[in-house]
């Protein structure tokens, strides 16, 4: 029964710790298997004094240089189990393997073995778990054997009982065994301790100095002091917790914390005297609850190796975190301390934490819960619902004006404020021990954001449009003017902030600062906040303090002060970025010196003395390659290095110990713009020849840099502007003279040859042009000729044209005769005999053939050219076009057809047709002109 009662104590003991305190938790960030890619598990982890974090893991070992994960594995490709920095030297343990590693003249990390140098002591299936540094000897130990190594050889120390942990306290070395009690290191043995019953068959994690005792930690068994040969219990409270989670790994920070790495429920972290301050585990952040080994670094800064991940965990930073793990908290957007309890308002309504940290939900309160502000002794909750008073076991609705953004007290004027709603704007003033609720019927507009000018003058922003300016009566009853000042210099009208910071109505819009000026009656920028606080940050916190809050577009939020330049405090962890409530970001004063910061599921608790970490540490230049090949760095003289034109040069950096950083480099002859790295390697391709200056520098995520490394480089010039280039360029040029003047003489002698030829081809041209001028004044002289022969031929063919008429006309006026005087013939056989002569006669058809050859010879191609534009042409067209061409008259033309002078008319005025002639257009012109 007693056994049983033990056991329930235990568990309910475990549960009530686990509802008090997983809420909270220290700043965490894991690192999972897919950003460091090798094995889940990690079996230990240690922390370089140059800031740089070991891992053991399965797959090798792991290097983090506070921005990238390396894997270098062993030769045989083992587990490492055990890793531990000294100096610049990195010792580890593996499967029938210890060794070393260290980086050699090139930057590189490289494995030494130490193992192969006893290989016929080594035990088969043997790992090294363990490594410790005492004195100045290094300490590798297994389950079997224990290692000395004294930087000079190796000896093997053999023990009866399995070991189990090695512990450095001052200039003595513990050796804790399964079943043989304690050891101490005596000059290479191995000398009994202390031995007990109650060991036996216990694990032993680590032997601490506590005080003047020594503090045992066991895996199961609890926590003891070791005090003048007696074991004791502690009374720690933690004791029960660490025995049924198993104790893995222990380590006692500088202020006496303590810190219990378990293989079942992740971390505990204790003050010095064991009360439990923070439980972190799987539910409230870490990856696994299973804790394979720990370490703290010179800052107390602690990482842990979990057998599925990697967690980093700032113990030294008193900022912590209150994370719901349930889920019903949601988004939280004000936080107050109210009697001593912390309210949290959120979207599912309003809660509280109970003096054991325990998350309460305030019943009635479910809804959107926008504002708490305390106002005398009373706690007002602006309630999506309404405006609420909140006591501890009460929630009590005094206004049903939906949507309480935030409320102000009127300036001089008692128990008088005005709040800001989803409709508008609603007074509250207290008389009598009562709230009396009224809203004013003018500016009935959303009010999120509202500051007071002075007594009766208040500044309201609307989400869309603008910010209004509005005007109280003495007494508060009415609203007497509401003015908007959207078309007086504010710079935007959406999303609009309005602050009164040191009597300064001021706008924060997302073109910077604006500032109302009185003078002016209008908005202005505001240079002073623009310079002092930067154009994209706005304020989160109350504006009416001395040290306010500043959320920037990058996501971190830094705490300033007007009284002093300095930023007093500066959060840039990456985690916030992903749980803000964009928009609704709010710092509530808690105290004095905390402030609390909303976030999703949770908040953040922030101690404004904590000294800011945002310190950068001047970046190390690892490894140069060029072309791909690693260069020996300790070959580099005053940091400056020279390579061949057009190879590439690869510098890798680490900046260890900054946080939240990236690099940035620029180049000294390509002007003074910074440019961001990718990562830790820089690569850099088709450098300009001659010296320059590459400088680094390490730049935190708010803005904060380090100190600047730089690297002198000097490309040297190409083979075609170096000095074999300049010597080669001179042969050629002497060869190109002593060729040009061998050419130049050549091109005299065959110029002055052409110039001869040429100039006989002139005389010979000359006497051609000549010639032919000659002859061309013999053809002139015979077209003459033969113009004039043609001239007489025409006149001698419109001669015998007209002859012909002659005759005709004669031979037709001696046939009218010959017709007047018919009787007198006695024989009308030869009267008509007669006269068919002279009607042959004027017809003559052989007349005819032969005008039409004379004609042909003298007018050639005349009857071609008009046949070919006009083939419908009867020969009898062509005859009076014929005589037409010859300038011939219709009179004339009559008697050579034979036909009256109209019916010459008429077969014009047909031929004109036939020709497709316009009117305007003469035939005889055309006949005359025709080509």
């Amino acid at each position: 029964m007693t056994k049983h009662l033990k056991i329930l104590s235990i568990l309910f003991y475990y549960l009530s710790i686990s509802i008090v305190n997983a809420q909270f938790s220290p700043s965490l960030k894991n690192y999972t298997l897919a950003e460091y890619k090798a094995g889940n598990q990690n079996w230990d982890i240690t922390r370089a004094k140059n800031g740089k974090v070991y891992v053991a893991n399965n797959s090798g070992l792991l290097e983090y240089d506070a921005l990238v994960w390396k894997l270098y594995q062993l030769p045989n490709k083992t587990t490492v189990r055990s890793v531990l920095a000294v100096d610049d030297i990195i010792y580890t343990g593996s499967f029938e393997e210890f060794g070393f590693w260290k980086r050699d003249d090139f930057g590189i990390l490289k494995y030494h073995s130490l193992s192969d140098t006893i290989l016929n002591k080594i035990s088969p299936n043997e790992e090294i778990w363990g490594i410790v540094k005492y004195k100045d000897k290094i300490i590798f130990r297994s389950f079997l054997n224990i290692y000395v190594y004294d930087f000079k050889s190796i000896v093997q120390l053999k023990s009866d009982s399995i070991l189990i942990s090695l512990s450095v306290i001052d200039d003595d070395l513990y050796v804790s065994t399964l079943n043989a009690g304690i050891f101490l290191l005596k000059e290479k043995k191995l000398a009994p301790l202390y031995f007990n019953d109650l060991l036996v068959d216990t694990k032993i994690i680590s032997i601490n100095k506590y005080k003047d005792k020594l503090l045992l930690m066991t895996s199961l068994k609890g926590s003891y002091f070791l005090e003048k040969g007696k074991l004791v219990p502690t009374n720690f409270k933690i004791n029960e917790a660490i025995k049924l989670h198993q104790l893995n790994d222990f380590s006692i920070l500088k202020n006496g914390e303590m810190v219990f790495g378990t293989i079942k429920d992740g971390l505990f972290l204790t003050d010095h005297l064991g009360n439990l301050k923070f439980h972190v585990s799987k539910e409230n952040g870490l990856l696994n609850n299973t804790v394979l080994g720990q370490s703290l670094d010179d800052s107390d800064n602690l990482w842990l190796g979990l057998d599925n991940g990697i967690a980093h965990i700032e113990l030294n930073n008193s900022n912590y975190f209150f994370n719901d793990v349930s889920g019903k908290l949601g988004a939280v957007y004000d936080i107050i301390e109210y009697k001593s309890v912390i309210y949290i308002g959120t979207n599912t309504g309003l809660f509280r934490l109970d003096s054991n940290n325990r998350l309460e939900f305030v019943e009635g309160s479910q809804g959107q819960v926008w504002d708490l502000t305390i106002i005398g002794d009373e706690l007002f909750c602006g309630h999506n619902e309404g405006t609420f008073l909140v006591d501890t076991n009460t929630f009590k609705k005094i206004s049903n004006f939906t949507g309480g953004w935030t409320i102000k007290k009127v300036p001089e004027r008692n128990d008088t404020y005005i709040q800001g709603t989803y409709s508008g704007l609603v007074k509250f003033e207290k008389k009598e021990g009562e709230w009396i609720v009224k809203q004013f019927d003018k500016a009935l507009i959303p009010a999120r954001f509202l500051v007071f000018e002075n007594p009766h003058t208040a500044w309201v922003a609307h989400e869309t449009k603008g910010v209004y300016k509005i005007r109280f009566d003495e007494d508060y009853e009415t609203i007497l003017n509401v003015e908007n000042y959207q078309k007086k210099g504010i710079s935007s009208n959406y999303n609009i902030r309005v602050y009164n910071i040191k009597n300064n109505i001021s706008f924060k819009t997302s073109e910077g600062w604006q500032k109302y000026e009185p003078i002016l009656d209008s908005i202005i920028p505001y240079k002073l906040l623009n310079d002092k606080l930067g154009r994209h940050n706005y304020i989160i916190s109350e504006d009416d303090t001395n040290l306010f809050a500043l959320k920037n577009n990058d996501g971190f939020i830094n705490f300033k002060s007007f009284h002093n330049n300095d930023e007093q405090l500066i959060l840039s962890d990456d985690l916030l970025k992903n749980r803000y409530i964009i928009g609704y970001e709010n710092v509530s004063k808690i105290n004095d010196s905390v402030y609390a910061l909303n976030l999703d599921n949770g908040f953040m608790m922030i101690n404004s003395t904590t000294p800011s970490n945002n310190r950068l540490q001047k970046p190390k230049i690892e490894v140069v390659s060029i072309g791909g090949v690693p260069i020996n760095l300790s070959k580099i003289v005053n940091n400056e290095i020279r390579f061949n034109f057009n190879e590439n040069i690869t510098i890798e950096l680490s900046s260890s110990k900054s946080v939240n950083h990236y690099f940035e480099y620029k180049i000294s002859n390509t002007g003074n713009l910074w440019y961001k790295a990718e990562n830790d390697k820089i690569e850099f391709s088709n450098l300009k020849d001659g010296e320059s200056t590459i400088s680094f520098r390490a730049k935190g995520n708010s803005g904060n840099v380090s100190t600047i490394q730089n690297l002198e480089i000097d490309v040297l010039p190409p083979w075609y502007r170096d000095t074999f280039g300049f010597f080669l360029y001179a042969i050629i040029a002497l060869l190109i003279i002593a060729l040009l003047y061998v050419l130049q003489n050549k091109k005299i002698a065959k110029e002055q040859h052409l110039i001869k030829i040429k100039y006989q081809k002139e005389q010979e041209k000359l006497l051609r042009e000549k010639t032919l001028e000659n002859e061309k004044q013999i053809v002139e002289f015979k077209n003459e000729s033969l113009q004039k022969e043609i001239k007489l031929k025409s006149k001698q063919l419109a001669n015998n044209a007209m002859a012909l008429v002659k005759k005709n006309e004669i031979l037709e006026e001696v046939k009218k005769d010959l017709m007047g005087h018919k009787e007198g013939f006695n024989s009308q056989y030869n009267f008509k005999k007669l006269l068919k002569k002279l009607d042959n006669s004027i017809v003559l058809k052989d007349e005819w053939a032969v005008f039409e050859n004379n004609f042909s010879q003298v007018h050639d191609e005349f009857f071609e050219i008009l046949k070919t534009k006009h083939p419908k042409l009867t020969p009898k067209d062509l005859k009076i076009c014929a005589y037409i061409k010859m300038n011939l008259s219709s009179k004339e033309i009559a008697p050579l057809m034979n036909i009256s002078h109209r019916g010459v008319e008429t077969h014009r005025y047909r031929l004109k047709k036939k020709l497709n002639l316009e009117n305007d257009i003469s035939i005889t012109d055309y006949l005359l002109n025709i080509k």
